[in-house]
């Protein structure tokens, strides 16, 4: 079983690099590979073990998401935010729970709830990096965001109630308040917890490798911890991300470029991983259904499938729009959505492998030693839905957010002036700190410093120039501004400088370890240079 998880995951990288080079969404294509894999005879079986998506993969996926995402704009979106991320998940639980008991025979209603849970919860990552790659408006971004961070502990909340009622535990209504309060509560308050201890550690090292070896542990000790004091690992986890992206910014500059690549290696291992694996559940979720109606488990899968689609749509809007016909206050600090970008939101439910996960986690039998009723068919049903949300919404999306034009060129256009603005304002000062020094001098010959001041001035005149340039007409139209024949200059430059470098270490000139170093010393100017 280990060689075949790393041989799906070799094969999930080989595949998301296509569709990296191709330009195509990776999950709309590792999905169809694994479902054309799981048919390859002679292949190990790849069930998926809810344990290793709970536990080893949901905990870095959701923690990465959150050091990326902005509390201030969560804070500013609290409402929309908790009615996609609680209210959404719990009207699609009873949704699908009173279609599914009305379509799968012998399915009773508590089992029905536990089919509804387990497909409630959206997976955003898709539909995120479809966003992010065409140009989404940044309320959108975050709407999307938010709810992919915090839907999952709803869900999974509703799930375990659900079950409970279904293996014959019971739980009452007031009871599965009471638990969900007390997962989100405990899990806020372990997550705090967590990333208070971990800032404090860090603040305290001056090497960056320790820092992100200490970050790469943080999503497994703060989800472990909370599951251990009963309360949600999933909010654990996401409060820890987000205590600690925000004091991300009094980090060394250092550590910040290594937390940024190595977060971003974990996530495209870990999301080409789940979603090839995906594909390879195909043989898993029909073993169970031989003597079964073919029409009935279709015509039962193409309903929960078309309740889960629908239930988003007709809750995303009077979600939006009420609470404005309501509030004079909303109405007067909230610009008003626009139809095209709230369908924008209602169509991206792309499920994804959490659903699956908690699926194959259904016991075998309730408290009594019997079987669970029609565990073989949540899980073929469930499975129906992710395939069919990802291909679905995947292959629409991009096309509606180009047809619809919902796009952030304006928001763009004033991040540039703000930008802008601010550069200069730094730059200024940067100046003013530059001449304190030179007058300062502290016996270094005058000329020296006046010298190396001139060279500064320079290049903060350089980089406060690139800002406004970028507010102007195109580089076809402008021709060559001063700042992009600087950096192409300088671009080149260095690149003749490594190839020097790489020659003197064939030629035994210098070691591999001198080389290392300045390379990477080339590396950091290179990414001052393209920084955008």
């Amino acid at each position: 079983m280990n060689v075949a998880l790393l041989a799906v995951a070799v094969a999930a990288l080989l595949t998301a690099a296509l569709a990296r080079r191709l330009n195509w969404s990776a999950p709309l294509l590792l999905v169809p590979v694994g479902l054309v894999g799981s048919q390859i005879p002679g292949l190990p079986d790849t069930a998926l073990d809810p344990d290793l998506v709970l536990y080893a993969v949901l905990p870095p996926l959701l923690y990465s998401a959150a050091l990326d995402s902005s509390p201030l704009a969560l804070r500013r979106n609290a409402r929309a935010v908790g009615l996609l991320a609680v209210g959404l998940p719990l009207a699609t639980t009873a949704a699908v729970g009173v279609v599914a008991y009305l379509t799968v025979p012998q399915l009773p209603l508590a089992a029905a709830l536990v089919l509804g849970a387990v497909v409630a919860p959206p997976d955003a990552v898709s539909a995120s990096a479809i966003g992010r790659r065409l140009g989404l408006p940044r309320r959108i971004m975050t709407l999307l965001g938010g709810e992919s961070l915090l839907n999952d502990a709803t869900a999974l909340t509703a799930y375990r109630v659900a079950l409970a009622a279904a293996v014959g535990t019971g739980v009452t209504l007031a009871e599965g308040v009471r638990i969900f309060l007390g997962a989100a509560i405990g899990g806020a308050l372990v997550g705090i917890a967590v990333g208070i201890v971990v800032a404090a550690i860090r603040s305290r090292l001056s090497d960056p490798v320790m820092e992100s070896g200490i970050g790469l542990l943080v999503p497994f000790v703060a989800y472990l911890a909370a599951e251990a004091a009963h309360s949600s690992g999933v909010i654990a986890v996401v409060v820890a991300g987000l205590y600690l992206g925000q004091r991300s910014t009094r980090a060394g500059y250092a550590t910040r470029l290594q937390d940024t690549a190595v977060w971003k290696a974990v996530d495209v291992v870990l999301e080409s991983f789940v979603f090839l694996l995906i594909g390879l559940q195909l043989p898993s979720v029909v073993q169970g259904l031989h003597g079964r109606s073919v029409a009935g488990v279709v015509g039962a899968s193409v309903a929960v499938l078309l309740t889960v689609i629908a239930v988003r749509l007709l809750w995303v809007y009077p979600a939006t729009f009420v609470p404005r016909m309501l509030s004079a206050r909303i109405r007067e600090r909230e610009p008003a959505p626009s139809l095209r970008a709230v369908f924008i939101v209602a169509w991206s439910g792309m499920r994804g492998v959490v659903s699956l996960a908690a699926a194959f986690a259904i016991p075998l039998t309730v408290g009594s030693g019997a079987p669970f009723p029609e565990r073989e068919m949540i899980l073929f049903i469930t499975f129906a839905v992710v395939v069919g949300t990802i291909l679905l919404h995947g292959l629409t999306l991009p096309w509606l957010i180009t047809r619809l034009g919902v796009g952030n060129q304006e928001e763009r256009r004033t991040d540039a002036v703000a930008l802008a603005a601010a550069q200069d304002k730094a730059a200024r000062a940067a100046t003013e700190v530059l001449d304190s020094l030179v007058d300062s001098g502290d016996g270094d010959p005058a000329a020296v410093r006046q010298r190396a001041a001139e060279i500064l001035r320079t290049w903060s005149e350089h980089r406060a120039n690139a800002a406004w340039e970028r507010l102007g007409r195109s580089a076809d139209e402008l021709g060559e501004s001063p700042s992009a024949a600087f950096r192409a200059l300088r671009l080149q430059m260095l690149d003749t400088e490594r190839k020097v470098f790489i020659a003197e270490r064939d030629r035994g000139r210098i070691d591999d370890q001198v080389l290392r170093q300045v390379l990477r010393e080339l590396d950091l100017e290179e990414a001052t240079l393209n920084r955008e």
